[in-house]
């Protein structure tokens, strides 16, 4: 678990209820540690920012290039992306999926929603999604699956989460619903790549 700033103990609540031995990772010699990595909701700048300033963010991207699994919500589908519209000039991701996201998508805190989106490989009823100026996904490369849109409304259609190998990422906060359905499926994406 990346633990720098965002939704760090709702993601480690989510994945000790998967059953999985979780750590933060702050260090470099922590994240050579771990199998996998989830970035979390917070803000994707500030995240930038102290993962060049704690020595991560190449480490992080070597990693994520030499094929570690890792999974990111809202802030961490920024992190994960190739390209970023309407961040900071001086903002890097980890650019591990050949994907293009806008920042604050749906626009300011005060817009934030909560919608229904069906997840492609995930069973059940529709995901209660939860959207805090959250992104959305412009672009994807041929190598990026779908696997979530928004059904209804004015963002009809507008891509949510998506899967490229081992990497993850979804434009909503699944650890603030108590839904574990995507933290399984990163688990068990997880245990596929071991």
């Amino acid at each position: 678990m990346l633990a720098l700033q965002g939704d760090v103990r709702e993601h480690l609540r989510a994945l000790v209820e998967c059953g999985v031995n979780a750590r933060s990772v702050r260090r470099p010699e922590e994240l050579d540690a771990v199998d996998a990595l989830i970035i979390p909701g917070g803000e994707s700048t500030t995240i930038s920012k102290l993962a060049i300033e704690f020595g991560l963010a190449d480490p992080v991207r070597k990693r994520i290039g030499e094929g570690m699994p890792a999974y990111g919500s809202c802030a961490g589908m920024i992190m994960l992306a190739g390209e970023v519209l309407d961040g900071r000039p001086d903002q890097e991701s980890f650019a591990g999926i050949d994907m293009t996201v806008r920042r604050n998508a749906f626009g300011r805190q005060v817009d934030s929603f909560e919608a229904p989106v069906r997840l492609d490989g995930v069973g059940g009823p529709a995901f209660h999604a939860v959207f805090i100026r959250a992104p959305w996904v412009e672009r994807v490369g041929g190598d990026v699956q779908v696997i979530g849109t928004i059904e209804d409304g004015p963002a009809a259609g507008r891509i949510v989460a998506v899967r490229q190998g081992n990497l993850l990422a979804t434009a909503f906060h699944p650890e603030l619903t108590g839904d574990l359905r995507v933290h399984r499926l990163f688990v068990d994406l997880v245990r596929e790549a071991q």
